[in-house]
């Protein structure tokens, strides 16, 4: 069942997170339901600027659709993730996404307003949720490339006029994560700090979290030993989440994970089986895979074990 972003925010907000989790083929769509369906959590799924060009936003689309029918008991919402504006106002034409994010973070702060307002106005017309993004994370994603030089954190300063103005429904703060598997070095962790004094001027107001991929260095040493060459990757501290959902951050996304476990199960496969050409024997392994590495991060999360939870609170609205 498709149901809006704000309805899962709203019931998980202070408690728990929500996983928004990136798809672009077949095989991630089935194992991200199984994982979802297995852990019993509500997720949220993502579609990149990126996935709807690779192969077509019909054929992602209509394969969501055969995956709700498939597994009818699935609560979950349809998002677009890292959107400009142009995209952003296609997949509100749609009609298919329950909430869109505009990022126009790299844009002047009032430049930035005007660019959300617009997407918001458009948006709510037609009962879509809108996500913005205020502060810039560093790293790489898709299309999205910022260096370290140019990424700051969000001011918390800032982030009441922000809302104020465009009316968004959640927001994307920057508070230290990084897109891609090289988000930290040293000591360089999570700003908390800047997190709480974000949610005091923003009382009950629903944050995201981007670049929260935790690179897991079992997965990356398995990689590298199946001839990849990741050197010096590291990420979000999963035992973190729990304090960022107190904090009221009620969408964690993670993407750079799920290619990891991809490029892992790959690799692994082809070294063992060089004489094999069919694609379906990896693909089998990596949905199982798959499935298995989305039920551990709902745990971490603590989404899992939620779904009924939040069936009975949608039926009561």
């Amino acid at each position: 069942m498709i149901v809006s972003t704000q309805a899962l925010f709203k019931h998980a907000y202070g408690r728990y997170a929500v996983g928004a989790y990136n798809i672009n083929n077949a095989e991630q769509t089935m194992g991200l339901f199984r994982g979802c369906m297995e852990s019993r959590a509500p997720f949220i799924i993502q579609i990149s600027k990126g996935a709807r060009a690779y192969t077509d936003k019909r054929m992602l689309e209509a394969m969501i659709r055969a995956a709700a029918e498939i597994f009818p008991d699935a609560i979950f919402a349809v998002h677009l993730d890292h959107g400009d504006e142009a995209t952003c106002m296609d997949c509100i034409a749609s009609g298919f996404y329950t909430s869109v994010m505009i990022d126009a973070s790299h844009e002047p702060f009032e430049q930035n307003i005007a660019i959300t307002r617009r997407v918001v106005e458009a948006a709510h017309a037609k009962g879509i949720a809108v996500e913005a993004e205020l502060g810039q994370l560093g790293g790489v994603e898709e299309h999205v490339s910022v260096s370290e030089d140019k990424a700051h954190l969000t001011d918390p300063a800032q982030v009441e006029e922000f809302v104020k103005k465009t009316q968004c429904d959640s927001l994307a703060c920057a508070i230290g994560t990084s897109h891609g598997a090289y988000k930290f070095s040293g000591s360089q962790s999570i700003h908390f700090e800047v997190l709480e004094a974000i949610q005091k001027r923003l009382p009950g107001f629903p944050l995201v979290m981007h670049g929260s991929s935790s690179v897991p260095q079992d997965e990356v040493a398995r990689i590298n030993a199946a001839g990849g060459a990741l050197k010096g990757a590291k990420g979000v501290d999963e035992t973190q989440f729990k304090r960022a959902a107190q904090l009221g951050v009620t969408k964690v996304n993670i993407d750079t994970d799920g290619r990891l476990v991809w490029c892992r199960v790959h690799r692994e496969h082809f070294k063992e089986h060089p004489e094999n050409f069919d694609l379906r024997p990896p693909g089998k392994v990596f949905m199982a895979e798959y499935a298995k590495y989305i039920a551990h991060k709902n745990e971490v999360l603590g989404s899992a074990g939620r779904l009924d939870e939040v069936r009975a609170a949608l039926s009561r609205r």
